[in-house]
């Protein structure tokens, strides 16, 4: 065996110290598939004196990540600090500047800088490893640039964020509001004190920037991703999916279309037969369509120590094996730019709720805004409440009684569909906010 590949490691959280102890545990052993030792030289963290459960003596400390990044002793810098800016970024770009290969489990590093950090690695020759960074580990990363390297690739989705997973399969499981659930998620662990990025889908488009540019050949493009969180739904509207044979769940979809690449994330209604319906708790999903494999499906856990700690080591020991490959699947100058798909119509159509005031002329009314835009509707179900025709009987003294009605169009746009809910909304007929997901024919 060769001199052994020496880390330098930054962040000592929960993943850092799986790192630690999974390196220390498996060393033997990932030293006879990797044909070298593999071994932690330095270390960092925010706090030096915080017990973390593992003993760091045998380790050089640095107060300052950047330092640890540009020491001339280690071969490799392992960032495991998070964010998209301050002491991770600046690290990351002094490691790779002073010829050191990274691997990172950063998603939002890398939705925001991974085309420039991909190009100052390619200048460098040096490697970014990043498998952990999206859906712990489950080896997408590898699947889709190396392992599916050979199909044309039409769409990527899946379930990329075990809290918003487990929150609504709680409120379907259980019947708990989306309060109760969160509650619970945090009580748990699943949750942040602040759970805003994860249940505003901010973490599941990170993730899936980064998809498509595997996926696609495309420059990484967060920004031009449509964003829609977990927030608004209601047990209502698991009530009426349970009802109608779907499931609601955030996707994160990323599919090739004639005008280019369409990006989003938003809650979505998928049927109970489908695969993607059967992940539940923190559990995360990725299905892949290719034009060779058709459509393969990978599962497992997307978060935790051990999970994302796995993914991390496996990075390092490609690299302690020699293996340095494009991190984003090809020369960052053949990377095509990304160009946002047009809008068109939603082939699996849309689940619209509104809260409605029961009286004379509402359901005309709001039949007639759908038409105006030319929106078919595939069923209207009054919830609760007296059927479209009693009440057209009615008399209009009686007292209004707001009723949940629940609409199912068949395909159409989205732009057609909001339009139609805002010339609705000023008719005065409803008392809330509509609800509309997404429906998904997988």
């Amino acid at each position: 065996m060769g001199d052994p590949l020496k880390l330098g490691l930054a962040g000592l959280g929960t993943v850092g110290v799986s790192v630690l102890k999974r390196l220390g545990m498996m060393e033997n052993e990932l030293a006879m598939k990797a044909g070298r030792a593999t071994r932690v030289d330095a270390i960092t963290a925010r706090s030096r004196n915080k017990d973390r459960g593992v003993d760091l003596s045998s380790y050089r400390w640095f107060d300052d990540p950047v330092a640890l990044a540009k020491d001339a002793d280690i071969d490799v810098f392992v960032e495991l600090i998070g964010g998209d800016s301050g002491p991770a970024e600046e690290a990351v770009r002094a490691a790779i500047i002073a010829g050191k290969h990274v691997v990172t489990a950063n998603k939002a590093l890398l939705a925001k800088h991974g085309n420039e950090l991909a190009r100052l690695a390619e200048e460098n020759n040096v490697s970014i490893n990043f498998e952990a960074a999206v859906a712990g580990g489950i080896p997408v990363i590898k699947t889709i640039r190396e392992g599916l390297s050979s199909n044309q690739i039409t769409r990527v989705y899946g379930i990329l964020n075990g809290t918003c997973n487990y929150i609504l399969t709680r409120m379907e499981d259980d019947g708990l509001t989306f309060a109760e659930c969160l509650e619970d998620a945090q009580r748990l662990g699943y949750a942040e004190a602040d759970p805003t990025f994860d249940v505003e889908g901010n973490d599941t488009a990170h993730k899936l920037a980064i998809l498509t540019s595997l996926a696609f050949g495309t420059e990484i493009e967060a920004d031009s991703i449509f964003l829609e969180g977990i927030t608004t739904i209601t047990k209502a509207d698991i009530a009426a999916a349970d009802e109608l044979g779907y499931r609601i769940k955030l996707l994160g979809v990323s599919q090739k279309t004639d005008t280019g690449i369409e990006q989003r994330v938003h809650p979505t209604m998928v049927p109970k037969t489908s695969e993607i319906a059967q992940i539940s708790g923190v559990t995360n999903a990725v299905a892949i369509d290719g034009d060779a494999v058709g459509s393969i499906t990978l599962a497992g856990p997307g978060a935790g120590g051990d999970a994302t700690a796995s993914a991390v080591v496996a990075d390092i020991i490609d690299i302690a094996r020699g293996l340095f490959i494009n991190p984003l699947g090809r020369p960052v100058g053949e990377l095509q730019p990304y160009v946002r798909a047009k809008m068109r119509a939603h082939e699996g159509g849309y689940y619209i709720r509104l809260t409605v005031n029961d009286r004379p002329g509402a359901f005309a009314s709001i039949a007639q805004r759908m038409a105006e835009r030319d929106i078919s509707l595939e069923s209207i179900v009054q919830r609760k409440g007296r059927s479209h025709r009693e009440e057209a009987r009615s008399s209009a003294s009686r007292q209004e009684k707001p009723q949940d009605v629940v609409l199912l169009t068949y395909e159409t746009t989205e732009e057609a569909v909001r339009k139609a809910l805002q010339a609705i909304k000023k008719d005065g007929h409803i008392v809330a906010s509509p609800q509309m997901i997404r429906i998904e024919r997988l």
